[in-house]
């Protein structure tokens, strides 16, 4: 059997041969260093041992010709011949970059590194991958350097995936604090690649000052909807900001367009700490963004480094990126709340500017007539207001005295998944077989007892077995775990309780049905139940028992992935368990792939600590979600459908009913009590 592909991992220490050379305020940020402490991290934290090592090469001129003009490429080739007072000359005409003798050969390297990054991802050599590049690339021009950047190596990755393997759908996620305007503007009228950048923006006083950085730059043409713009008109963001906008714009559209290949132009000045940024997302989100990601295009990620000038947050953040793509275990999320106002307002003009092209946006609420930070606009006239050297330096030493915990560490379990099997049944490849405990514990064995309608059931002996596998993993000595069980109802009831009664400090119960089942949830708070089905339990909703009702039931695959996306996932991230449980019900008509999405999805929570009961008659679900468990991505779902109308419009019903007491379900400041300002 050949072995799974893993992560890439591309770097060379020749990227690092250039740096600035006299004095610009600008630019004295970006130094060789950004990258050199990026891979010390990786190797000293035994992450670089564990990954596939590429090796890079210099980007050809066909390769830099597809999103550059000739003329700027032969401009730049010129460069190394330069005299100091010529690249002086040179990088005056264009904005916030520096040129350097070395600077073409490591920029045809950066490029290059990418594209050696897409091949190994597209040709199966690994699953997804990172690249530790400089100079960065999204500012870049199809004729002009800018912003640091010299050639876009991102789009010129797009362009070359696209030309080279035929892709159709790819998409972009620029999660850097600056908005990648070359980006946008080599693909604004392109349907095949779509664009996602959230930024720094001020209401257009934060660089680069432009207009079409703004949330109603949607494209153009017959790329009309596919640039998504999501500007931040505040410093100070934090994760409960990000994951609401992945949550409620970029997942929902993400699966609907249904990518082949997803590119992230990684730059992590959006990190706590970071001196063009100032915001205050700690690194650890990184993992859960990505995470985020990696069940779209059959987990072909490729994550391309931008930004980041913070010495500490940097390293830190790639280090959390790398390792998700390594498939460990998340971070418990720290300190959710709802998104803050200004966020909110972003969020709320998003969603309105894009209704009208993509069916899950369809609901959205409209624009609102007045925005309550109001929307400025930069006059021709005006001016962006330049702080003083007293005020720099008192702003450099707040920033030097931050401080914020390092990252948790995330231990991996001895056993990835564990599996309660008939022993007639063969074990899934890849778990291990979980033996029945030879001290059942009586309470369990009484509860499974009066579930029972027989005698001779065997629920009794399956319930103490998965319960004792529960306690394992609230040991981390197991971090998954599947059981085929011959009651699913009484199992949930009796795992339920049993969790009660243990240390576990909160439960996420999701059930997929066809009917209304008997479910087990409390009032206490330590318990959140979700069940998806095509009936109506609408009267019996409480803030812990949420019914999900989908026209179509769970098989229909469009109506379910928005409901898991904007309304399962924002719960769980707010809910925070220690321990999720899935519940597969006989005939919930469930796709084998859908199903994929959902057991990969809900391991960002409880740090992967998720257990799904199958009904024992159910053996045809056993390998996909074996699969799932043991991290490899779920198959891509394609473009999804047009979402029903109906289903569209009654979970956006649902989502404004909840989101009184469930902040991270706000996507708009007037539908909430007052939206936080923080």
């Amino acid at each position: 059997m050949n072995p799974e592909p893993r992560t890439a991992l591309v770097y060379d220490e020749e990227m690092t041969k250039y740096k600035l050379l006299w004095v610009d305020p600008a630019c004295k940020i970006e130094v060789p260093e950004r990258l050199t402490v990026s891979h010390e991290a990786l190797v000293t934290s035994g992450l670089a041992r564990r990954c596939v090592s590429v090796s890079v090469r210099e980007a050809t001129d066909e390769d830099i010709l597809l999103v550059h003009s000739e003329e700027y490429l032969e401009a730049v080739k010129q460069t190394p011949h330069m005299t100091l007072e010529d690249l002086q000359t040179f990088t005056l005409q264009y904005g916030d970059v520096y040129f350097h003798p070395n600077i073409y050969h490591c920029a045809k390297l950066a490029s290059g590194a990418t594209l050696q990054l897409v091949d190994s991802v597209l040709t199966g050599t690994a699953r997804n991958g990172m690249a530790l590049v400089r100079p960065p690339g999204h500012h870049s021009l199809r004729s002009a350097a800018n912003g640091f950047c010299v050639f876009n190596n991102v789009s010129i990755a797009a362009k070359y995936a696209k030309k080279k393997y035929g892709l159709k759908r790819i998409l972009i996620v620029d999660w850097d604090v600056h908005h990648g305007q070359g980006v946008q503007y080599c693909f604004e009228e392109d349907p095949s690649v779509l664009y996602f950048s959230w930024h720094r923006y001020e209401h257009q006083k934060f660089w680069p000052n432009l207009k079409e950085s703004d949330y109603d730059s949607v494209g153009k043409a017959q790329g009309a909807g596919f640039n998504i713009n999501v500007p931040w008109n505040k410093v100070g963001l934090e994760n409960s900001d990000y994951l609401s906008v992945f949550l409620h714009i970029l997942l929902p559209v993400a699966y609907e367009f249904g990518p082949e290949l997803v590119l992230v132009c990684a730059g992590f000045d959006t990190a706590i700490g970071d001196p063009e940024g100032e915001m205050c997302a700690t690194p650890d989100v990184f993992a859960h963004l990505t995470h985020l990601l990696m069940n779209l295009a059959d987990g072909k990620v490729c994550a391309v480094l931008e930004g980041g000038y913070n010495l500490k947050s940097l390293p830190q953040s790639v280090c959390e990126t790398v390792q998700t793509l390594l498939a460990d275990p998340l971070p418990r999320p720290v300190n959710l709340r709802g998104p803050c106002k200004s966020a909110l307002e972003s969020l709320h003009c998003v969603r309105a500017s894009h209704q009208t092209h993509w069916s899950c946006l369809q609901h959205a609420a409209d624009l609102p007539s007045e925005l309550s930070t109001k929307r400025v606009k930069l006059a021709e006239d005006e001016t962006v207001a330049v702080k003083n050297d007293e005020e720099k330096e008192t702003e450099e030493k707040q920033r030097e005295e931050l401080t914020w915990p390092e990252p948790p560490k995330r231990i991996s379990p001895k056993v990835r998944t564990a599996a309660v099997v008939p022993e007639g049944l063969t074990c899934p490849e890849g778990c291990q077989r979980f033996c029945p405990p030879k001290d059942p514990d009586p309470h369990v064995v009484k509860l499974a007892e009066s579930g029972a309608e027989d005698t001779e059931d065997t629920g009794a002996l399956t319930l103490s077995s998965v319960t004792a596998l529960l306690d394992q993993m609230e040991r981390n000595e197991i971090r998954s775990g599947l059981a085929l069980v011959p009651d699913v109802s009484m199992a949930m009831s009796g795992i339920a309780d049993h969790a009660a009664r243990a240390s576990c400090s909160r439960v996420l119960i999701v059930v997929l049905s066809d009917k209304q089942e008997k479910v087990w949830a409390t009032e206490d708070g330590k318990t959140l139940l979700v069940q998806f089905s095509r009936t109506s339990f609408e009267p019996e909703m409480t803030k812990y028992y949420i019914p999900v009702c989908l026209q179509k039931g769970c098989g229909d695959v469009s109506g379910l992935m928005l409901a898991v996306l904007t309304l399962l996932l924002p719960l769980g991230y707010e809910f925070d368990p220690g321990l999720v449980l899935l519940v597969r019900c006989a005939g919930c008509g469930v796709s084998e792939q859908a199903w994929q999405q959902l057991v990969g999805l809900v391991q960002g929570l409880a740090q992967g600590h998720a257990l799904v009961l199958l009904q024992d008659n159910d053996e045809s679900a056993v390998a996909s979600t074996a699969s799932s468990l043991l991290g490899r991505p779920a198959p891509s779902l394609g473009p999804l459908s047009a979402r029903s109308s109906t289903d569209v419009k009654a979970l956006e019903k649902l989502r404004v009913q909840l989101q009184r007491d469930w902040k991270l379900l706000q996507t708009a400041v007037s539908e909430g009590e007052s939206g936080d300002d923080g």
